[in-house]
């Protein structure tokens, strides 16, 4: 009997103008749109008064995360590339991602972008969150598509079709993970919180799942993710950012709210009121 499994959905690039657009590319720069709007929408009420600054950042966090993205990809996951084809491989941004390296990259853009305009970061974190969480689920659904995250051979009716047998698509369990944990946020952010609270449970809440989640990638292809000790980047990576999410919870209560507005020189002072999240 045949196991009840998801379609291999395969989509073909798209060619137009000479160009040829690869689905993932797609889903990518519509979770990086994605990110930024709801980033600003958010920022009008957990960074009042300065969604200019979340505006700009978001060029930063692209750059940053292309750079983070592609280095994570070449050093961490597939190292045999540097000896068959040469440093030169660092280089090209367009050929091989990892959405780890993304996030780190892109975090250290944003930070970069804070540390030079002198305005302090925790105000803005949780705007922040609001719009990572959906622009990443967004991006995930690129690594779906394309099926770029093979994991173990499983019959779930979760696994999908793929040729030469039904497995696990990790870049499926991952958007629907960051899909759930989007959900939550916006749940939470229904009242205001003290400042870094979402962004402290987005952390927690990702790199918890995802330390175990890796656990079940492929190992039997010819073409698999590189380990180090028998764990992945990411694993070696989610500990970290785990810490740093426990750290703003912890911290969270201790921080006297502060709105970007008044640390920016160029901010007009923010009105007088309470203001609700919608």
């Amino acid at each position: 009997m045949l196991a009840l499994v998801l379609p291999y959905v395969d989509l073909p690039d798209l060619h137009l103008f000479g160009l040829t657009i690869h689905p993932f590319g797609i889903f990518a720069a519509l979770g990086v749109y994605t990110g930024a709007v709801l980033t600003v929408r958010a920022g009008r009420v957990y960074a009042p008064g300065d969604t200019k600054s979340l505006s700009e950042v978001f060029t930063w966090a692209l750059l940053g995360g292309l750079l983070g993205a592609h280095l994570l990809h070449v050093i961490g996951y597939h190292p045999e590339l540097l000896r068959t084809e040469g440093p030169l491989v660092l280089l090209k941004f367009w050929d091989g991602v990892s959405s780890m390296g993304g996030v780190l990259g892109g975090m250290a853009g944003i930070a970069t972008y804070f540390w030079r305009k002198g305005l302090r970061i925790r105000p803005y974190w949780d705007a922040l969150a609001l719009g990572t969480a959906p622009g990443w689920t967004v991006a995930r659904m690129g690594c779906a598509v394309v099926h770029d995250h093979p994991g173990i051979r499983s019959d779930a009716w979760y696994a999908v079709a793929f040729p030469g047998g039904p497995r696990l698509d990790m870049g499926l369990v991952d958007c629907v993970l960051l899909a759930v944990i989007t959900v939550v946020l916006y749940l939470l952010a229904r009242r205001k919180r003290p400042e870094g609270t979402l962004m402290g449970v987005l952390a927690i809440s990702y790199s918890v799942p995802r330390f175990f989640l890796d656990f079940l990638r492929a190992k039997d292809l010819s073409f698999v993710d590189g380990r180090l000790l028998g764990l992945t980047p990411a694993q070696w990576i989610t500990p970290v950012l785990a810490a740093a999410g426990v750290y703003l919870l912890v911290t969270a209560g201790r921080v006297r709210p502060q709105s970007a507005a008044s640390e920016s020189p160029a901010a007009q002072p923010a009105p007088v009121g309470e203001t609700r999240a919608g």
